[in-house]
């Protein structure tokens, strides 16, 4: 065997750990992935951004993004998981200075999976409903005639409410009765029922692990592509279809001077693609050695972007439609993230014949494209935690631990199911995924490109690729240039813009303006993820010995189980070879 090229490595006493699992095809570790970066953002806010920041014009910025921050910071995580085969704790083996980065990324991930099984629950509200006739958020609804007849909202209703659909989504959003923040008011027993079945549906298809959730993506990952080319197709035949599909590109040049532009493209490719929240570092980790993770970086990323722009076609060819039907412009109509998905395109759906039908299907694309991203959450919380305890691995155990974590986040979910939920989700939303996560992002590829060392790295890629195409080497040199200077610069640039943001725009939804109480306490959901980072660093140092020097040398360095972890493959691919021996004279 070759010596090993880096550091030495610094002892560590190796204890049996029961065999960790491994995806039983390499299709189902593909869809897996797809369909956790393939979400609700996808449909809800790409189109909403690309229609605001110049239409057309916005998709250099956003590939420019994808070439220079998205791949790169992909390949990272996905190559790290796979080559250590280890969860986002674990997994800094490589790095011990920087474990703390790992528990940022489990609290991001305990953070979003809190408040994104609540859209789970409204689409299973919503798809519950749409088996009506007529819909009870059409006009055809006897309940919403008096509705349909003034076009606004009732008093007391805040948020983006456009008309009657409006009226109704904001009830089941839950804005009603509540004065803000401080007033969430009742639990909604229908939306709790509903977060309920969502959550039971989360436990039974991760009961058996990636062996039970990498046979569910399989209908999951691949039924939204089925509806979103039926929505495309469908919308293609409804008269005013054009204006919308030309207001989604309309190209404004001049756009492209904005750096909010260009933080948007940023964040948005940030965020489709799951970079940062330890499920593409844990479901890697399922991985075969040999995988190809840069094929496998390439194919996911691109069908990412290539499914949120092919998804506005969707949209607003339906919602261009509507603004026909109701005689007002395109941008009247359209909206970015719940208002768009259960306010706007709901009422647009309605106004088509057969609408219960329609509505069926996007509200099970929505449930599925929700559950496969909530699937990649989740698996990155029981990956870091079994890693970390290893005796946690028995069936009975992670059943226990599985059962544990869901009731949990069921029961803290329920205060965003009240009658003023959605401040809360907004809240949350906001600031769970908004500066921590960059700085997470920020610290994972400085750590791996200066501490570990950007070509250890690189070489670390190679041997797990060493039998595929040699393209696959080649473009490694890129990588290494992304990794080194241009993504940390980006994300720099990212985490500043975010910063001026926050601090100049205050938080809304609609027309409630958030407290400086609920701002600061979203600043701490940030900072609580940021503060891991240090934290970890001084426990790492604190183990070591000698001068503040030392320990630091000492806590860069890889532990020796580090490298024990990609053996895992090497006895079934040792091949026999014939051979021969000089021997001379000395010896």
């Amino acid at each position: 065997s070759q010596p090993w090229p880096g550091p030495q490595p610094q002892p560590e006493p190796l204890a049996p750990s029961p065999p960790r699992e491994t995806w039983a095809g390499k299709h189902e570790f593909l869809l897996s992935c797809l369909g956790y970066c393939v979400g609700l953002g996808n449909v809800w806010r790409f189109p909403y951004l690309c229609y605001r920041n110049g239409g057309g014009v916005f998709l250099i910025p956003y590939f420019i993004m994808l070439l220079v921050t998205g791949l790169p910071l992909f390949l990272m995580e996905l190559s790290l998981g796979q080559y250590g085969a280890a969860g986002p704790i674990t997994v800094w083996k490589c790095c011990p200075l920087l474990k703390g980065v790992g528990v940022a990324m489990l609290i991001v991930s305990s953070l979003v999976s809190l408040y994104y099984n609540v859209i789970i629950a409204w689409a299973f509200y919503y798809l519950g409903s749409s088996f009506q006739s007529p819909l009870p958020w059409s006009c055809d609804a006897p309940a919403n005639a008096d509705l349909c007849q003034v076009g606004d909202p009732p008093r007391g209703v805040r948020g983006p409410a456009p008309g009657m659909g409006g009226a109704v989504g904001e009830q089941v959003l839950g804005v009603t009765h509540s004065s803000g923040l401080g007033d969430p008011g009742a639990v909604r027993w229908p939306l709790a029922l509903c977060l309920l079945a969502a959550w039971t549906l989360v436990f039974l298809c991760m009961l058996k692990g990636i062996r039970s959730s990498g046979k569910v993506v399989y209908v999951t990952a691949t039924f939204p592509y089925l509806v979103l080319l039926i929505l495309i197709v469908r919308g293609a035949t409804l008269d005013g279809s054009l204006d919308g599909v030309r207001f989604y590109l309309s190209s404004d040049w001049s756009r492209l001077q904005s750096a909010q532009v260009w933080s948007d493209a940023a964040s948005q490719i940030f965020y489709s693609l799951g970079i940062g929240f330890g499920g593409l570092l844990s479901m890697a980790s399922y991985n075969k050695f040999d995988n190809n993770v840069i094929r496998d970086t390439l194919v996911i990323t691109m069908g990412n972007c290539c499914t949120s722009f092919f998804a506005g076609f969707a949209i607003f060819s339906v919602l261009g439609h509507m603004a026909l039907r109701k005689r007002v412009p395109v941008g009247s109509v359209a909206s970015s993230g719940p208002g768009l998905a259960f306010v706007a395109y709901p009422e647009a759906l309605s106004l088509l014949p057969g609408s219960p039908f329609w509505s069926i299907l996007f509200f099970l694309m929505l449930l599925t494209l929700g559950v496969d991203t909530l699937f990649g959450n989740i698996e990155g919380i029981i990956t870091a935690i079994l890693d970390e305890f290893p005796a946690l691995r028995d069936w009975r155990r992670k059943t226990v631990l599985l059962g544990v974590l869901c009731i949990s986040f069921y029961l803290l979910g329920l205060l965003l199911v009240t009658q003023g939920g959605i401040f809360w989700f907004t809240l949350i939303d906001t600031y769970s995924t908004g500066f921590g996560l960059i700085i997470v992002a920020l610290f994972m590829c400085l750590g791996i490109a200066f501490c570990y060392g950007v070509d250890q790295f690189c070489r670390d890629i190679v041997d797990m690729i060493c039998r595929c195409p040699p393209w696959c080497s080649r473009v490694l040199g890129y990588f290494r240039l992304c990794w080194s200077f241009f993504t940390p610069c980006l994300l720099l640039f990212t985490l500043i813009y975010t910063f001026l943001e926050m601090y100049g725009v205050p938080l809304r939804y609609g027309t409630y303006e958030f407290p400086a109480w609920g701002t600061s306490l979203g600043v701490c959901m940030g900072v609580l993820t940021c503060l891991q980072i240090p934290l970890g660093a001084a426990l790492a140092l604190g183990r070591e010995s000698g001068t503040l020097s030392d320990r630091f040398h000492k806590a860069t360095q890889p532990l020796r189980s580090w490298r024990t972890a990609t053996a895992r493959d090497v006895t079934e691919d040792v091949i026999d070879v014939p051979f021969t021996i000089t021997l001379t004279s000395s010896d």
